[in-house]
């Protein structure tokens, strides 16, 4: 599969459109993938209309954050970052918002679905650090986030913890306005902003090719980027485990994990002419 993966790419600019399948050898879980237990992430509207699941968001979100901040990049991610240097890839989408193809080194990156180090407010639009947001949630709720982890502590890929009591977590709010918090995160059930989908549109259409890693293509977020590359001509190539909703679109699919058949990508790369400028 990797010779084909190599004459496919062979001298074309590539695109990467990554999931939640290529964090999972970080120790981050995937929403779909064929041993992922179900999974009922938060929507938009629980959200900001009910302040219990609110809380429970943020209670959980509280410890599960610093997992996925202490988290590192695993070979999947760091092969793209090489590819990147070596000229094969040019630039990267994620759906992932837990910035491990920032910390392996890839320069051009659009989150595509924000980030969770940091927080915005819903009525005057302030940015925080989500560092800064732990200082003043451990003031507010001293010895809680001690007291949760637990061995076998699992956070979900949006950096949510499994805690089961979360009541009494105190939350707060905007210091500037008083305004309601919310990671700086697309939930489901929330558009993408329209500026960061119009760039990720930009980096498909000045590629030649589409590699997807890691990701079911279950919602549209993703699977629109295969759906105008194929529309355009250029060859669509998915990494992932089990079957994906852009299968019929692609020229080649692979069913297996990112680390291994990307670091086998980035090995074969003195076999392939790389596409350069001038």
């Amino acid at each position: 599969m990797v010779e084909r993966l190599v004459q496919l790419l062979d001298g074309r600019r590539v695109v990467a459109l990554t999931g939640a399948g290529i964090s999972t050898d970080s120790g981050i879980p995937d929403y779909r993938g064929p041993s992922s237990p179900p999974r009922n992430p938060m929507t938009y509207q629980q959200f900001v209309g009910d302040p219990v699941f609110r809380q429970r968001y943020w209670a959980r979100n509280h410890v599960g954050w610093r997992r996925m901040d202490s988290s590192r990049p695993n070979p999947g991610h760091r092969a793209l970052a090489r590819l990147e240097r070596l000229g094969v890839v040019t630039g990267l989408i994620t759906q992932n918002v837990d910035l491990l193809h920032t910390k392996a080194g890839h320069r051009r990156v659009i989150d595509l679905h924000g980030t969770y180090a940091r927080v915005c407010c819903l009525g005057c639009g302030a940015l925080i650090s989500r560092m800064s947001l732990a200082e003043r949630l451990e003031a507010a709720n001293p010895g809680f986030a001690a007291a949760a982890i637990t061995n076998g502590l699992e956070v979900a890929p949006d950096a949510d913890a499994v805690i089961a009591d979360t009541d009494g977590f105190r939350m707060v709010d905007c210091e500037r306005c008083g305004g309601m918090l919310k990671p700086d995160i697309v939930y489901f059930g929330e558009n993408v902003p329209k500026d960061r989908v119009a760039a990720a549109y930009q980096l498909v259409d000045a590629a030649d090719a589409l590699l997807v890693a890691g990701s079911s293509l279950t919602v549209m977020s993703g699977l629109r980027f295969v759906r105008h590359a194929a529309a355009q001509g250029r060859p669509v190539v998915i990494v992932n485990r089990g079957r994906t909703r852009g299968d019929e679109l692609a020229a080649l699919t692979v069913d297996a994990g990112c680390s291994a058949v990307l670091s086998a990508l980035a090995d074969s790369c003195g076999e392939m002419r790389v596409f350069t400028t001038g």
